[in-house]
């Protein structure tokens, strides 16, 4: 309301401004309209997007180099191996199949690839996820919204575009690679992807007004956040009642959205991304104006003395003394151990959100089972969906108990809530309906044994998409070289420069 209201007066002193000068004043040249202008009209945003990464190497070699040593954080460990309860918490959904732990943007093309998750298509109307798989992956996806435009870029299924989209996350995901400032050395960040400048503009974050800290964080916002595919297919920020766990909430109860309705319980689900830059932004770190780059991306030196931006993003505490040490007095030793602190006491509570959910899913399923009502189980299922939703809010973001803990601690503990009321209801479905015993859980104590228990069939999905890996992407890759969207050759390995501190 407060926005609401400082918008209308502004319109209101503008009008009378133009009122009172309009006998006298010379008529000003219309403005040309920005990306957000456009993005907002659903235009084609007017912008050249010069995507292919390898072009960049020989006159940024230090930023590129630094981009490219992201290539050495390689573990992708399976999440579900790691965490069986997954399996079940996604049973029906593809997670449920394959999910890995997050490794360098280098990656990016190829593990969207080798995902069981995208299936294995063997021609472009083939397989079983939308282009918006993509979205996140690479500068190849800006460019060709530009050139498709939204409805040509998002329609087709995930692999119409395969030969187009290979280039992982770099340079022209975050700069106007081609325009005068780059090639003068600055920054010249810029988003290009359409429905990211609607989403900023909703939450009050028009990029063109933002200052060069806004702008280093809204560039991270292009991946980076909570989305779904509205109507299947286009990329959607839900943020237009706001951006913690709640208000998005709100937002999807409202369109009666769901990811996916799950195998046992029947639940309306919803998957969360990677809502990181709302968490951030309830942050301690987000509400004092600390920015993704200041940690993740800081001023270093190379040996000749000469200051670049390193573009190897990862943990802050590996260059403490120009990222942590900058705002904090204490060592690296005792920040670390707090931070560990944070993250034992939010993955401690999750763990048992998870173990009440797994519980609700089977006695949901039971109950069905033992001829529950569909009036019977709708308040029931709504819980479990809100539990849930409050435990991926909290599990899918990248160093969630860091961004904000107290947040974190806050939505599990209301997803715990839900969880107790669905089971607390579901208790007195089950014995209306004869069933007085405990409801007993299958064994889930590894990825394949939950696997088995939800009944999905692994080794086909994987001998499909080897075939797929071994004979689809090779051609994408050739067709993409020709194009000279990837260089001639295949990269040499990367030795990262040596950063010292500013």
């Amino acid at each position: 309301m407060k926005r609401l209201t400082k918008n209308l007066a502004m319109a209101t002193i503008a009008m009378l401004g133009c009122l009172s000068s309009a006998a006298w004043a010379e008529e000003k040249p219309a403005q040309t309209p920005s990306l957000t202008d456009k993005a907002l009209k659903h235009e084609k945003l007017g912008v050249v997007v010069e995507s292919a990464n390898h072009k960049f190497a020989e006159k940024y070699p230090l930023q590129y180099n630094s981009w490219k040593a992201t290539s050495e954080s390689t573990d992708r460990g399976s999440a579900l191996a790691a965490d069986p309860r997954y399996v079940v918490l996604w049973a029906g959904y593809a997670f449920a199949k394959d999910y890995n732990k997050p490794r360098g943007h280098y990656y990016a093309i190829t593990d969207v690839r080798e995902i069981l998750r995208t299936g294995a298509p063997k021609d472009e109307n083939d397989g079983p996820q939308p282009m918006a798989c993509w979205t996140c992956k690479g500068p190849d996806v800006a460019r060709l919204i530009e050139e498709k435009g939204e409805r040509g870029y998002f329609d087709p299924k995930w692999a119409k575009y395969g030969a187009e989209i290979v280039n992982s996350i770099g340079c022209a995901d975050c700069h106007d690679t081609t325009s005068k400032e780059f090639e003068e050395g600055k920054p010249a960040l810029r988003v290009a992807r359409p429905h990211v400048l609607r989403a900023l503009e909703t939450v009050g974050w028009k990029f063109e007004d933002l200052d060069k800290h806004g702008k280093r964080t809204a560039v991270c916002a292009n991946c980076h956040v909570e989305y779904y595919f509205k109507g299947k297919t286009d990329v959607t920020f839900p943020w237009d009642k706001g951006v913690d766990v709640d208000s998005i909430e709100k937002y999807y109860d409202e369109i009666q959205f769901a990811d996916w309705t799950h195998a046992l319980s029947k639940a309306p689900m919803l998957k969360t991304q990677h809502p990181d830059f709302e968490i951030w932004s309830q942050g301690v770190h987000g509400k004092n104006g600390v920015t993704c780059i200041d940690c993740h991306m800081p001023k270093v030196k190379d040996k000749d003395g000469k200051v670049y931006t390193d573009h190897k993003i990862g943990n802050p505490f590996d260059q403490f003394d120009v990222t942590c040490k900058t705002c904090h007095e204490q060592s690296k030793e005792t920040l670390e151990k707090r931070v560990k602190e944070h993250k034992h006491q939010v993955k401690e509570a999750m763990i048992r959100l998870e173990d009440q959910l797994v519980k609700a899913h089977f006695e949901a399923k039971a109950a069905w089972e033992a001829g529950a009502t569909q009036e019977e189980m709708k308040d029931i299922l709504t819980a479990i969906r809100h539990a849930q939703w409050r435990w991926d809010y909290s599990a899918a973001g990248h160093g969630s108990h860091m961004h904000a803990p107290d947040v974190m601690l806050h939505v599990i503990a209301s997803g715990i809530d839900r969880a107790a009321d669905a089971r607390a209801q579901l208790g007195v479905v089950l014995a209306k309906h004869g069933v007085t015993t405990p409801v007993a859980i299958p064994d889930i104590s590894t990825k394949e044994k939950a696997q088995k228990a939800i009944g999905l069939d692994i080794p086909k999905d994987q001998a499909a998409k080897d075939e797929f890996l071994r004979t689809v992407v090779p051609q994408w890759d050739a067709e993409a070289r020709k194009k000279g969207l990837l260089p001639a050759e295949e990269p040499k390995a990367v030795v990262a420069p040596k950063a010292e501190a500013k």
